[in-house]
């Protein structure tokens, strides 16, 4: 890893620092936009689009209640570290696959600083999160592999400048993916370990003991793991052109809207529906374009 510091050049430093600076600005402004279209959707006027700033400046500002001795504080900032890290790995155009990896890490601090405060509600919400883990993990590890047999890289820069139009060749994995971001973004209906709205039995679920500055340490985690997801939609669109970079951009809008549209459509299912179908989903749609991928790189690009 330490090999890709070395590298690095003025544009991906500056890459790095507005990444760090803005990424939480743009997911606060997205969980703002949510709520707002979620209250119309459901006939209400709905918060301010910048009500999410004004959350977490106030439970900046809350005192500090800990359960657990301090541990779950420890966990949670380093879930943020880690995010903040995967996010720094995609947008400076790094290791996709460390970027996954990365992520996966911040989540299970997440889980480690749920179970440590010892409350039930958090560690049903605990075991709920390891099942949505795997339910997405295997889809998402599916989609770094079509992006490097599609530009022969798993690096994010090489993947945004590559020839080839990626949609083009991975069909199949963009559906898996857009089906299992669902999960990942907590929308219904998937949201079994928490939910952002109240319209499920287990509504704070693994953050239940969680306030004041840990709380809004998390809520900024959520911020930046929103923008570095849908990154990930708009990486299926460059292809070394304008319109593909535009063409992207409208896409991420497009399916934020969706998601925005299913959690408002759908109740809560099982746990049992959300493994068997993202596994479904993924055997499905991600591996057949896997095989499929594999005998066009023999057949076709080989010749």
């Amino acid at each position: 890893m330490f090999t890709y510091f070395n590298d690095v050049s003025p544009l991906q430093i500056l890459s790095l620092i507005l990444y760090v600076v803005l990424a939480p600005f743009v997911g606060g402004l997205i969980a703002g936009i949510d709520r707002r279209v979620t209250a119309r959707m459901q006939g209400r006027f709905g918060p301010p689009i910048l009500q999410p700033f004004y959350d977490v400046a106030k439970l900046l500002k809350k005192e500090p209640v800990t359960v657990g001795g301090g541990a779950q504080d420890f966990y949670v900032m380093c879930c943020l570290i880690f995010m903040i890290i995967t996010g720094a790995f995609f947008f400076i155009g790094f290791n996709l696959l460390m970027a996954i990896f990365t992520l996966t890490t911040a989540s299970i601090f997440l889980v480690i600083a749920a179970y440590s405060s010892n409350s039930p509600y958090a560690q049903i919400g605990a075991e709920r999160e390891l099942l949505q883990m795997m339910s997405y993990e295997p889809m998402v590890l599916l989609t770094a592999v079509g992006f490097f047999m599609v530009n022969g890289s798993f690096n994010v820069s090489d993947i945004m400048v590559g020839e080839r139009f990626s949609l083009l060749y991975m069909p199949g994995l963009f559906i898996g993916y857009l089906f299992i971001i669902t999960i990942k973004l907590r929308k219904s209906p998937f949201d079994l370990s928490m939910s952002h709205h109240a319209h499920q039995e287990l509504v704070k679920g693994l953050t239940t003991e969680f306030s004041g500055r840990t709380l809004a340490a998390l809520e900024v985690s959520h911020w930046y793991e929103n923008v570095m997801l849908l990154g990930l939609i708009f990486l299926f669109f460059p292809n070394g052109t304008w319109w593909g970079v535009v063409l992207g951009i409208v896409v991420v809008i497009v399916a934020y809207f969706f998601e925005i549209l299913i959690d408002n459509g759908f109740a809560r299912m099982k746990w049992q529906f959300t493994l068997k179908s993202a596994w479904a989903v993924t055997f499905i749609f991600g591996v057949v374009n896997i095989v499929v991928l594999h005998y066009i790189r023999m057949i076709v690009w080989a010749a």
